[in-house]
């Protein structure tokens, strides 16, 4: 659980691999680290649609798991 106040608006960024296409177009990513450690990640066309969250080892592992193509092709 996010503690209230953990995430302000401004620690979220947009992934650079996010695509554009205005409302409703395109991919978009947001990540922020909460002030206890944890990367918070959700998406920035539904952000009150719910955060995943990861922790320091976890997260290190799914940014591999992502640049090693481990799971498998988009479409």
């Amino acid at each position: 659980m996010i503690e209230q106040g953990a995430l302000r608006p401004g620690n979220w960024r947009k992934s650079s691999y996010s695509g554009g296409g205005g409302v409703g177009g395109g991919n978009c990513v947001e990540v922020a680290w909460t002030r206890d450690g944890w990367l918070a990640i959700r998406d920035g066309k539904a952000p009150k649609a719910g955060v995943l969250l990861f922790t320091r080892v976890q997260a290190d592992s799914l940014m591999q798991g992502l640049k090693n193509n481990k799971f498998g092709q988009s479409s």
